[in-house]
Parts: structure tokens; sequence; C-alpha cells
């Protein structure tokens, strides 16, 4: 795929891995749609990278319909990356009692249920696309976690959202491979995000520490990276890659 020219969505792109996606699609000449609930932010990123902003909770079946939409309007969208997410922290039984329920069924909703909201109604628009020289109509990537294998004390419901995400990854695929469509998943390990650089410096410390090598903070950069050779390699579908330094994650 040649990104130079197509429109692409990034969910979550007001900040994080989702950000960092956004520019390094538009510095290879895309037009990037930004979905995201934060306004303010999201309409300055898209105003510094010449892009577009659209309000959206991905979980609305009709914001995630605008946000293809105007994606549509704007040219040949070829591509979606899902950063949009939450993590909550909350163990199954914890000292106020058991988890509550609401925290959870918002976990799902969002992070899975969000994601497959945004991938078909966006598959759907690309399946309607002429297709490139190699028969491809559009690609997909959508982020998990390593939480998704390793989940920790307290990550019952996030773990199970991006399990989901790794569980959806191959039969996604076979549905959209007739469209010539593919759909990838990164599943980052510990990255430095405005959710992670909420906790003490120490603790990022800790946590940069725990990574076998490179023994750092993953970047938003460093999933763009990924992000980006996934658009252009096109053998690459219906996996899911671990994007964490070799990192396995302790109970806590």
């Amino acid at each position: 795929m040649d990104i130079k020219g197509k429109v692409f969505i990034v969910t979550g792109g007001a900040s994080g891995l989702g950000e960092g996606t956004a520019r390094m699609l538009a510095a290879a000449g895309a037009t990037v749609v930004i979905a995201d609930m934060q306004a303010e932010r999201g309409e300055a990123v898209a105003r510094e990278i010449n892009g577009q902003f659209v309000r959206c909770d991905v979980s609305s079946e009709a914001d995630a319909q605008a946000a293809v939409d105007k994606a549509v309007s704007l040219g040949k969208l070829m591509g979606l990356v899902n950063c949009a997410g939450i993590a909550p922290a909350e163990k199954t039984v914890g000292k106020k009692g058991a988890h509550p329920l609401a925290t959870f069924s918002k976990t799902v909703t969002v992070n899975l249920i969000g994601t497959f909201n945004m991938i078909r109604l966006a598959a759907e628009a690309m399946s309607k696309n002429e297709p490139e020289a190699t028969g491809e109509r559009g690609a997909i990537v959508s982020t998990a976690s390593v939480a998704a294998y390793d989940g920790q004390i307290g990550q019952a419901a996030y773990a199970a959202s991006k399990g989901g995400v790794v569980g959806m990854t191959l039969p996604i695929a076979r549905d959209l491979a007739r469209s010539g469509i593919r759909n990838m998943t990164i599943a980052p390990g510990i990255f430095g995000t405005p959710m992670l650089f909420g906790m003490p410096q120490e603790v990022q410390n800790v946590l940069a520490a725990s990574v076998p090598f490179p023994s750092r903070l993953g970047t938003p950069q460093d999933y763009a990276k990924l992000v980006h050779h996934i658009f252009e390699n096109d053998m690459l579908n219906g996996e899911v890659i671990r994007l964490d330094g070799a990192i396995r994650m302790a109970p806590k």
C-alpha cells in the first residue's frame, strides 16, 4: 500500500499511541481523520497535521459512522488504526467488595465492542474501493495489549477486553479477505503514554527497568513505525504482534 494520498482514520488520535500514529501517517503524505472524545486536543492535533477531527465515542454506531463518512468524503479511505481505549484497575474482590459490574461492562464496551464497531463500518466503506494494483482495498490495525496474555492483578476487565481484540483478529481477517482488506493487531508492552505518565516517576522508572531490552518505555513513535510497516507489507494479515521488548508481566 502506498500511504501517500490516501485517507486514514485513527481512533484515540488526540494523544498517546494514536497521536503518534496520526503524525506518522500525515508525515507520509496521508490525510488523517482523528476520531476521539478529547475535542480540544483532537482539533489542535488535526490542525497541526492538516487533518480533520471528529468527536467520536467508538462504541456509538452513529459516532463511528460519522467518522467513516467524514473520511470517505476526503478521498480514498484505505486504513483504520484503533487506538481508543480505557484501562481501569479493579480487583475481582477488593477492599470495597466485588468488582463493579458497570466498570467491567464499560471497559469491554469501549475497548472491544468499540474496536469492532469501527472495524465493521470502516471495512464496509473500504470494500467499495477500487482495488490497488495488489488487489488490496484497505488495511486495519487494532491495539490489544500484553495484558491479553499476562494480565496483572486488578486487570481482569482490561485483560478480558484486550483478549477479545486478540481473539477476533484472525476471524475478521478471514471475513474480509474476499474484499481485499487486511486485519492486524499490535499488542504493546509498557509504553510511555498519558495513562502511564500519570503514575509517580519512581514507578515509571521501575516499569522501564523491567523491560529486558531495550530497558525503556516504549514510545508512540515505536508503535507508529510498526503501523507504517504493516500498512506497507501486504503479507501481514490475521496476526497479533507483541511490541514489548521481550517483557512478560509479573502478577503485580
